[in-house]
C-alpha cells in the first residue's frame, strides 16, 4: 500500500481518483498538482453556459475547497510539474519544489491543437480550453460584434451557438465538407448545419484557412480561395491532442497519448494515467483508442485509484459524449467503427431523431438528437452486443429494446495484444 500518492493534473479524473481513494479509506498522503490556480472544475459548460454568463464561476467547481481540506488533500495549484525522476520516485515543480511519491497518477488531459498559419499569434485569437481562456473571450465579447470560429466540431459549434444567442454575428469556417465530420454521420451533420443557419450562423465548408489578418490585432480570417471573413474575435477549435509531454520526457510508453492497460497502468509499475491523456485498450471494439470524454475520465479515475490500492478493476465501459447547441442535445453512445449500415430512427424535421450504426446487425454506436430514451437504452444494448431488426429499428414508435433480435449476440472481436 503506498504511503504518498501524487496526482498531476487537476481535472475530472483527478477529482474522481481522490474521491475513490478516500472512500476506500486510504489514509496516506494525497498531493494534487494543477497548473491552473483553480480547484478541479467542470469543462463542458465553458463553451456554453459559462461563456454565456449564465453560470457563476463557483458553480463550475467539482468539489468545494472544504472538501479537499476535510480529506487532507495537499493542494499545489498554479504550479506545473516539469519533470518525473522515475529512478528516485520524485517529481519536480516549476518553482523548484521536489516531491517524492510512492504512487503517481498522471491526469494531464489534452491541449488544443495549435493553428499553424500566419497571424495565428495575433491578439484577438483565442483557444477555448481553460477557465482563463473563457474569461478572456467573454471580456472581449463585450467589446465586439463579429466572431469567426475556425473549426466546426463540438467546441466550434457550441461557441458559435452561444455567441449568436448573445447577439453577435458568427461565422464558422470548417475545412471539411460538413460539420462534426469526424464524429457524426452526414445526415446529422446536415441537420446541425441547417439549425445553425436558421439561427443566423454562417457556415463555410471546405474552408482552407490561409492566415489570420490584422495589423495590431485580429481583424479577419483569410481563406485559400482569396476570400476574407471580417472578425473582431477569432476562436480556434481545430481539435485536441493528448497532453503527454511530461510522460514522453520521462520515458513512459506513449503513442497518441500515454499508453495504459485496462487497469490504467503505464509502462512504469508505480505510475498510472487516466482521462483524456491516455491511449487505452477497448476490448469491446478490439483496438486501442484515445478519447476525450468526461465519463471516461470519471471511470478511469476510479479504476486507477482502485488499482493503486491493490484492488484491480477493469476499464472497458462503452464511451459516450454529448454536445448542447441551442435547445438541441446531441448524445453519442459508442464508437462508429467498421459499421456496415446506418439506420435513421425518426424524422429530423421533428428535431428529435437517432442515427443507429450496425455491423452484422449489432448496434455499435448511436447518435441521438433530443431522444433521451434512445441514448439511455443504447448504453446497455451496445454493451450487451445486441443485434437488431433494421425494419423495426427505423420505427421511432417502437422502443429501442423491442427492436432487438432476441437470443442472438455477436462475439467480441479479438483484442490485438
Amino acid at each position: 500500500m503506498p504511503e504518498h500518492i501524487v496526482i498531476v493534473g487537476a481535472g475530472q479524473a483527478a477529482a474522481q481518483a481522490i474521491d475513490t481513494l478516500r472512500r476506500r479509506e486510504f489514509r496516506g498522503r494525497i498531493t494534487l498538482i494543477g497548473d491552473e490556480a483553480f480547484l478541479p472544475y467542470q469543462r463542458p459548460p465553458l463553451s456554453k453556459k459559462y461563456l454565456a454568463g449564465a453560470l457563476a464561476r463557483e458553480r463550475l467547481a467539482l468539489r468545494s475547497e472544504s472538501y479537499y481540506a476535510e480529506r487532507a488533500v495537499e493542494l499545489r495549484l498554479g504550479h506545473r510539474c516539469v519533470r518525473i525522476d522515475r529512478d528516485t520516485h520524485r517529481i519536480g515543480l516549476d518553482d523548484g519544489e521536489v516531491i517524492a511519491y510512492d504512487a503517481l497518477l498522471l491526469a494531464t488531459g489534452s491541449r488544443p491543437r495549435a493553428l499553424q498559419v500566419p497571424g495565428a499569434q495575433l491578439p484577438g485569437v483565442f483557444y477555448l480550453r481553460t477557465l482563463a481562456d473563457v474569461d478572456a473571450i467573454h471580456a472581449r465579447l463585450r467589446e465586439v460584434r463579429r466572431v469567426a470560429v475556425i473549426g466546426g466540431g463540438y467546441i466550434g459549434l457550441e461557441v458559435a451557438a452561444t455567441c449568436r444567442e448573445l447577439g453577435h454575428d458568427a461565422v464558422v469556417l470548417e475545412m471539411a465538407d460538413r460539420v462534426m465530420n469526424r464524429v457524426v454521420c452526414p445526415r446529422v451533420s446536415r441537420f446541425f448545419e441547417a439549425e445553425h443557419a436558421r439561427h443566423g450562423v454562417r457556415i463555410v465548408l471546405d474552408a482552407r484557412v490561409a492566415a489570420v489578418v490584422g495589423a495590431q490585432r485580429a481583424e479577419g480570417v483569410a481563406l485559400a480561395d482569396g476570400s476574407i471573413h471580417p472578425a473582431d474575435l477569432v476562436v480556434v477549435g481545430v481539435g485536441a491532442e493528448a497532453a503527454d509531454g511530461l510522460a514522453r520526457q520521462s520515458g513512459l510508453e506513449c503513442t497518441d497519448g500515454i499508453c495504459v492497460d485496462e487497469h490504467c497502468r503505464t509502462s512504469d509499475r508505480l505510475i498510472h494515467a487516466a482521462g483524456d491523456c491516455t491511449n487505452h485498450p477497448s476490448r469491446h471494439y478490439g483496438r486501442r483508442v484515445r478519447l476525450e470524454s468526461v465519463d471516461g475520465a470519471f471511470e478511469q479515475g476510479t479504476v486507477a485509484a482502485l488499482d493503486m490500492l491493490g484492488e484491480p478493476a477493469i476499464y472497458d465501459k462503452v464511451p459516450w459524449f454529448w454536445s448542447d447547441q441551442y435547445d438541441l442535445k446531441l448524445v453519442i453512445v459508442g464508437l462508429a467503427l467498421d459499421h456496415e449500415q446506418i439506420v435513421l430512427r425518426g424524422d429530423p424535421a421533428t428535431r428529435a431523431f437517432s442515427a443507429c450504426y450496425l455491423r452484422a446487425g449489432e448496434l455499435v454506436a448511436i447518435e441521438t438528437v433530443n431522444r433521451a430514451k434512445d441514448q439511455i437504452a443504447a448504453r446497455k444494448l451496445i454493451a450487451g452486443r445486441a443485434r437488431f431488426d433494421p425494419t423495426k429499428l427505423s420505427d421511432p414508435d417502437i422502443l429501442l429494446k423491442d427492436c432487438t433480435l432476441t437470443g442472438i449476440m455477436s462475439q467480441a472481436p479479438a483484442f490485438p495484444g
